[in-house]
């Protein structure tokens, strides 16, 4: 164990442990921009940085280990200067239009020019203009707002595998790009989304969410994905009790599973909820047409059905096929009534490949 102190506070931190998680230990709250605990570290954007006793430099705390007896200040004035200064370097290039951007609320930037007052930038000049128009369905890419912290890039390598983004060019002209960049659709991107759920400004947001509320408006409510039978944990974001979009829940006590990745699915397929195709009612068909009918009936009507057809043809000649969409306990009620009760093994499961 190290012994430090953090902010006049004495804690012992295991060896090998970065400076960044000792702080949080000391319940110092260091912001960070390029810093995601799923990502390898990249200590890129230097908003951690702290003031180490005996060291020259300001440190980033996210990549510099801890060394025992250090005395560490989170909020020194050197410290909140340098932070005021990365702040107005990115606002530099940042397009400015909090009033209409999807991610106010939870924008990172906001949040910590919020906390040093930082309105505007002393270094004015010409903007480059990054963003292009894609046509994809799910993600909107707003790059003249990417503060570049390489989250999306380490996110598609490191969670998704799919590589289908990267750095291009360098300097004030880098930017976040897909091979000759080109349109996402025609990359070896899958649109799970996870660039969305790192990103900590408005560079990446929802297409199927777009204008229909913001995150502090919205309530999560946290439940299973059911689209195939992994079991993916995500929160519903929940506006007049309407589903209005889905984020990633990231903690690994209540998101197991997959701790926040989603797949193209779960993360964007949800809009069938308030579908006007969908069923609210049962129906029996009949001359022809279909009529609204009540639970009592149309399951009466099953049950006679399946009857007369297991006593005409035998039991074997009836399947059944259940889905994930269901609870693992309705799925075993169903192949339980095949079995017991009609006398058949003919089940078969969509998830079960």
């Amino acid at each position: 164990m190290l012994n430090l102190t953090i902010n006049g506070q004495a804690i012992q931190v295991p060896r090998g442990t970065m400076l960044l998680d000792a702080c949080q230990m000391a319940g110092a709250d260091v912001p960070t921009f390029c810093y995601d605990p799923q990502l390898h570290l990249a200590g890129s954007c230097r908003m951690c940085v702290v003031e180490v006793q005996g060291r020259h430099n300001l440190q980033a705390s996210c990549v510099t280990p801890c060394v025992d007896n250090m005395v560490v200040d989170t909020e020194s004035p050197a410290t909140v200067e340098a932070r005021k200064i990365i702040l107005e370097l990115l606002l530099a290039r940042h397009n400015i239009n909090c009033h209409v951007c999807e991610k106010t609320g939870e924008c990172k930037l906001q949040d910590y020019c919020y906390r040093y007052g930082v309105d505007d930038s002393r270094f004015a000049g010409e903007k480059g203009h990054f963003t292009s128009e894609d046509p994809n369905p799910f993600i909107e890419r707003d790059y003249d707002k990417c503060i570049m912290c390489t989250r999306c890039v380490r996110a598609c390598d490191e969670i998704t595998g799919a590589q289908a983004i990267s750095v291009k060019d360098r300097g004030h002209h880098a930017k976040i790009s897909t091979v000759f960049d080109g349109k996402l659709a025609d990359s070896t991107c899958v649109f799970c989304g996870q660039c969305i759920m790192v990103c900590p400004v408005g560079a990446l947001s929802s297409k199927v969410s777009m204008n229909k509320g913001r995150a502090y408006q919205c309530e999560k409510v946290l439940t299973t994905c059911t689209y195939c039978g992994t079991g993916c944990t995500l929160e519903l974001n929940v506006k007049d009790n309407q589903v209005v979009g889905v984020s990633s829940n990231r903690d690994p006590v209540y998101s197991p599973v997959n701790q926040g990745a989603l797949c193209v699915k779960g993360r964007f397929g949800w809009d069938f909820i308030h579908s006007e195709d969908r069923l609210t009612t049962p129906l029996i068909k009949e001359n022809g047409q279909f009529r609204a009918a009540s639970w009592e009936e149309a399951l009466d009507l099953a049950a006679s059905k399946l009857k007369s057809i297991k006593t005409e043809y035998g039991p074997d000649s009836i399947a059944l096929f259940s889905s994930a969409r269901v609870t693992n306990e309705e799925n075993y009620l169903a192949q339980k009534m095949m079995r017991a009760a009609i006398g058949t093994n003919n089940v078969d499961h969509c998830a079960r490949l």
